[in-house]
């Protein structure tokens, strides 16, 4: 725990924003920093989760702990709805109260004598976990790095995917796709030398697809549309960032059966050992809203939430592509990632909150690959979202 470098990224990002509020009470601030959702949760949602809540009330509803990898009809709908043509089953998927715990309890699967790979940058859960569980050196004040952890640079240069030909073998490769912060999505080109990669070394790729729905090209949305990648992935995702569900929790792991360890023992049972020791299972009424998000009705619902972030994205890029800056991501994830070469990522976040009341995330918070960027967040209401692009531009005009 003394290894971990300052606080977590948000909550620091929170503390800076309490500070200027105190400087400046006036000051009408909007945040399009944490990417957390803004818009309601569909009703065709809410509705099944009231209907689960309410028939708890009920002799015939009540119901108590339930199976700690999800409800089996969850399980199916998930397994149907997203991995149907892929042959993946019911029992290769883990409900979760979302990415980042499950993101945890494999890295307490995998314990402290592995070595772990990490897009650079990527989202701070990965690196910090592994801090966390004893598997990194010190922390490299010089470099920004710990010490064995592979961090494989992930810049404009390289179209935001590593050359895999420098990056050395560890035992995990944690890999998101759309990336958080770059929004870059890999194509189906690079994710095929990504398995070949993980099988030629005998790793396991841990593939976060979280923001997967927010693709709006040919690129895969889940990593075992690769040939092979069953042998060597688990894929981790999540309500979150579709349904709004940030603070309804509520995600899943798929752990396929062909994925073996060296001496042919399966992960799924060792994933599974880990969820029933250190998980009571999803709250019930989560997942009555995670069928619902399901339906037919539901995935109509979801895709409008995507649908209505995707075009505050738009709004945010045409707005630092006007003002001449070389900006990123955005067409497949809610994040935009904007160049400002030279500058510190922290020096850029303090001067727009500073001079526009608008908390974005500094790129270095996610790796010194990100410093010289800053992450905004396609997470608003659209009048906020208007409201700091106008900033923004009476700012760098």
């Amino acid at each position: 725990m003394a290894k971990l470098q300052a606080g977590y990224l948000f909550p620091e990002i929170a503390r800076r924003r309490s500070a200027h509020m105190l400087k400046y009470p006036d000051g009408q601030v909007i945040s399009l920093g944490i990417g957390d959702t803004t818009e309601p949760i569909p009703e065709v949602i809410t509705f099944g989760m009231a209907k689960k809540a309410h028939a708890l009330s009920t002799l015939e509803g009540y119901s108590g702990y339930g199976a700690e990898q999800g409800e089996k009809q969850l399980r199916a709908a998930i397994a149907s709805t997203y991995y149907g043509d892929l042959s993946l089953e019911e029992s290769d998927i883990f409900v979760s109260d979302g990415a980042k715990s499950d993101i945890s309890r494999l890295q307490v699967m995998f314990g402290s004598n592995v070595t772990m790979a990490v897009q650079d940058p990527s989202y701070p859960a990965y690196v910090d976990s592994s801090v966390i569980l004893g598997q990194t050196g010190q922390f490299q004040k010089d470099v920004e790095k710990y010490r064995k952890i592979e961090y494989m640079k992930c810049n404009p240069e390289n179209g935001f995917f590593p050359d895999l030909s420098t990056v050395s073998r560890t035992d995990i490769i944690f890999f998101c796709s759309p990336n958080n912060p770059t929004g870059n999505a890999a194509t189906r080109e690079q994710l095929t030398r990504l398995v070949q990669f993980a099988k030629d070394n005998g790793s396991i790729l841990v593939y976060d697809s979280a923001y997967a729905m927010y693709i709006s090209d040919d690129s895969p949305r889940s990593i075992f549309e690769i040939p092979g990648a069953k042998e060597v992935a688990i894929e981790v995702s999540s309500f979150s960032k579709y349904a709004g569900f940030t603070g309804v929790r509520l995600g899943w792991t798929v752990v396929p059966k062909e994925l073996l360890y060296s001496d042919g023992f399966p992960v799924a049972k060792d994933f599974n050992r880990i969820v029933c020791t250190t998980f009571n299972g999803a709250s019930n009424i989560s997942q009555a809203g995670g069928l619902a998000c399901l339906s037919p009705e539901g995935l109509e619902a979801m895709h409008k939430v995507v649908g209505f972030y995707q075009e505050n994205t738009n709004i945010i890029m045409e707005t630092f592509t006007s003002l001449g800056f070389s900006v990123y991501g955005g067409k497949n994830a809610p994040y935009v990632w904007v160049h400002f070469p030279g500058q510190s990522s922290w020096d850029v976040f303090s001067e727009i909150l500073e001079k526009t009341h608008v908390v974005t995330t500094p790129g270095s918070g996610f790796g010194p690959a990100g410093d010289g960027f800053i992450r905004v967040s396609a997470f608003g209401h659209r009048g906020n979202v208007l409201e700091a692009c106008k900033r923004f531009k009476q700012l760098y005009k």
